[in-house]
């Protein structure tokens, strides 16, 4: 089968209920990125921190995947698919795709504050974190975020997988966080690109197919394209 390799960002989960951060009234406009999503604020005001996060992980416990979470996780019928995303949550898995991997990290997940390779699941029964939960080696438990001036552990594995496109699907993204905006370049020139979003966006590559929709509804055309095209 054909790699179908799958950037998703905000958009892919707004419909779903998950607020998005750089939108008009996202978060962003709320919570300023220097009080909740750098290593700084963490050190300034822990609880503040932990507190935005598990606001975020309360909303992700009371989502559900959306239809367009439903249409990629069907494709993995037709071809072998590997998701990026830039989202936080959960809902790849929930509706049941197989490979995703999570460039900013994943909000139902804790690491320790000393050591970024002891993570925990996180119980969506008792999915607060709270000053004083500490890792077996007895430091803070954090939630396991990229934060803004951390570096993005998975980007390199992200841009091997880039490389191994024959198609490459780009959603709910405006493509403006680097280093993630950056994986388009790794994509093999020939590859067939589609974009899909409601907004005109900005992207580095010519001949780029984009479907002017939400995710749900996007999907839904972009995988009868696809398959067609697969079964010819």
């Amino acid at each position: 089968m054909k790699n179908l390799v799958v950037l998703t960002g905000a958009g892919m989960s707004a419909e779903s209920g998950i607020a998005t951060f750089r939108d008009s009234g996202g978060l962003w406009d709320k919570y300023p990125v220097e009080q909740v999503a750098t290593p700084e604020a963490f050190d300034a005001d822990p609880e503040l921190v932990l507190e935005f996060y598990n606001v975020r992980r309360r909303e992700l416990l009371n989502a559900k995947p959306n239809k367009g979470h439903y249409a990629l996780a069907d494709l993995e019928k037709h071809f072998d698919v590997q998701i990026i995303t830039q989202n936080i949550d959960n809902l790849h898995e929930q509706a049941g795709s197989s490979n995703v991997l999570h460039l900013h990290g994943e909000l139902m997940k804790s690491r320790s504050v000393l050591d970024d390779t002891i993570i925990y699941d996180i119980d969506p029964n008792d999915s607060d974190l709270k000053i004083g939960m500490k890792c077996e080696r007895g430091y803070q438990l954090r939630p396991h975020i990229v934060w803004f001036g951390e570096a993005v552990p998975m980007i390199e594995d992200a841009a091997i997988i880039s490389e191994q496109a024959d198609v490459y699907v780009i959603i709910g993204t405006q493509m403006s966080v680097y280093p993630a905006a950056g994986l388009l370049q790794y994509v093999p020139s020939g590859v067939p690109v589609y974009l899909i979003d409601p907004k005109e966006v900005s992207v580095s590559r010519r001949g780029v197919h984009h479907i002017m929709k939400g995710a749900s509804e996007g999907m839904k055309e972009l995988a009868d394209i696809l398959i067609s095209k697969a079964n010819r």
